[in-house]
């Protein structure tokens, strides 16, 4: 069974659907026992970070999902979901992350535009190229430059290379997918990329 959690943040039908649609059992649940007993969990989300954190850990989920990666069974982030995994967020200030993964997410050009760049409107919504990691196992079977549909304003930076498993060039270059072990997260909605990201989910669910 793969858990989606629901902590009010995230259009989790769309996500159900296509899991299913590539051989999952996926059940949307904000029981953190049935979060604990699920072969895999996918953490969705859209909206804004700080009020993400607040939801999670009032609705006692947050300790939930830090046990699900702890305890070595698979585990996908989705736009939101992958901000969450970090430190921090520079959005509305500062916010606390779940801290399972060093860096921080920013807002595009929040460190300046790179010269000779152009500026692009922000947030950042529609389909784009992405780069990924030839030895990902979530990207196994994908090619460099497919297009996949992303909507955020904000992306993440880790402080371990090793983490980035694709990048994608929207103004600046910026990682859009991480990938360690058990845990893998991708700053895009695979669930509305059509047939490549109906191939993402169906890499993740293998691992079970």
């Amino acid at each position: 069974m793969i858990a989606i959690v629901d902590y009010g943040m995230a259009n989790l039908r769309s996500v159900e659907k296509a899991l299913a649609l590539v051989g999952g059992d996926p059940v949307i649940t904000s029981d953190p026992q049935e979060i604990a007993s699920a072969d895999s969990v996918v953490l969705p989300g859209v909206g804004a970070f700080c009020a993400a954190m607040s939801n999670l850990k009032e609705s006692g989920l947050e300790g939930a999902v830090l046990a699900s990666i702890d305890s070595g069974k698979p585990f996908l982030g989705i736009c939101l979901g992958l901000q969450l995994l970090f430190s921090s967020s520079t959005e509305l200030g500062s916010a606390l992350g779940l801290g399972v993964l060093p860096g921080r997410v920013v807002k595009f050009y929040e460190d300046g535009v790179p010269q000779g760049a152009q500026v692009l409107k922000v947030p950042h919504i529609g389909w784009n190229s992405i780069q990924p990691d030839p030895k990902s196992r979530l990207f196994e079977g994908i090619e460099d430059g497919v297009r996949v549909y992303f909507v955020h304003s904000y992306y993440p930076q880790p402080d371990e290379r090793g983490l980035v498993s694709a990048r994608c060039e929207y103004g600046v270059d910026f990682c859009c997918a991480i990938e360690r072990g058990n845990l893998a997260a991708v700053q895009f909605h695979p669930e509305k990329s059509g047939a490549i990201g109906l191939q993402i989910l169906r890499n993740f669910v293998s691992w079970q």
